[in-house]
């Protein structure tokens, strides 16, 4: 089969279609053959020398896929060879077969074709696991999504309206503004103009925000906390503006408020098992009522994964941007 490889860490051309070996199922384990992946910023910084893949995980990068199951290792039931499937991944969906841990696939949803549900798992699972699971998101109250019009934020907005939500985001362009409001969101801050802070806070009476759902890291730690409403509940999920940040502990306790930070990728298996088991349960329904869908901003070749990189690094897209097999 062919993948896509790391020769060494470096820029996007250091991402090379290459014939590799396949993959072989092992106990409780399902042979993917892939038809899409798409594009994270965790295959970024795999790219870049920063994340190493857990062990026993493919090299390859790719944290999700789409396609047909091709083969059952032992001790596997409930799945068929030919079912149509999308998955979660520690790595490996990159290539045009992935292995994959029985409790890592998903049916398709309905009303979503195989290729766009490779968009779906990795972000409903972060955003279901993290907004809802760990911060409980409830009906009435209001969730701050940095980067609205990013994978993550496109799902977040519409997981967040369908339980009763109301959402306020940020974003750079008046166009990715737009996009989020089309999906529902209410609260629409240009973070290169605006304060989000006076902006939450305004559109709260306030109050502030109940969750946000943070990919920036240190940069915004201190303004998220005055962002929060009390008892809020800050969800940490990247570090895109850097790793140390200063925590005003007087205003937390002031707050009653909760930092939360959790990563998906390392998680044990049984960990995420139990939170793919919720997302189907809980998520997978909203798709045949229409009230949630993929956003994807363009497919490419699998073997062009490094034209993907660089429209990803360049924040060039809004929702997903999908590598298809050939």
């Amino acid at each position: 089969m062919h993948a896509i490889t790391i020769s060494e860490p470096g820029g996007p051309e250091a991402l090379v279609w290459s014939e590799v070996p396949d993959p072989q199922p092992g106990e409780g384990e399902v042979l993917v053959e892939v038809t899409a992946s798409a594009v994270n910023r965790a295959d970024i910084m795999q790219r870049q020398g920063f994340y190493d893949p857990p062990p026993g995980a493919s090299a390859f990068p790719g944290l999700e896929c789409s396609g047909r199951v091709a083969e059952l290792g032992p001790g596997v039931s409930g799945w068929a060879v030919g079912d149509e499937v999308c998955a979660l991944l520690a790595g490996g969906g990159y290539a045009e077969k992935v292995v994959v841990p029985a409790g890592q696939l998903l049916p398709l949803p309905e009303g979503v074709d195989l290729k766009r549900a490779a968009a779906l798992p990795e972000v409903v699972c972060t955003v279901w696991s993290n907004v809802f699971m760990v911060a409980h998101l409830r009906p009435g109250e209001t969730l701050l999504v940095h980067g609205g019009s990013s994978g993550i934020g496109t799902m977040a907005i519409q997981l967040a309206k369908a339980v009763g939500a109301k959402v306020a985001v940020t974003a750079g362009t008046k166009e990715k503004l737009e996009r989020c409001a089309e999906l529902g969101a209410d609260v629409l801050i240009n973070y290169r103009e605006q304060d989000f802070v006076d902006e939450v806070k305004n559109a709260t009476d306030g109050a502030g925000a109940d969750v946000i759902l943070d990919n920036m890291g240190a940069k915004y730690l201190d303004r998220n906390v005055q962002a929060l409403a009390v008892n809020g509940r800050l969800a940490i999920i990247g570090m895109q503006g850097g790793r140390k940040g200063e925590l005003n502990i007087g205003a937390l306790l002031a707050k009653r408020a909760a930092v939360s930070a959790t990563s998906l990728r390392a998680r044990p298996l049984e960990e995420k098992a139990a939170i793919v088991a919720a997302v189907r349960e809980h998520v997978w329904p909203l798709f045949a009522g229409g009230h949630v869908r993929p956003v994807v901003d363009r497919e490419m070749p699998m073997s062009e994964a490094a034209e993907g990189h660089r429209v990803v690094e360049e924040s060039g897209h809004i929702g997903k941007v999908l590598l298809v097999t050939p």
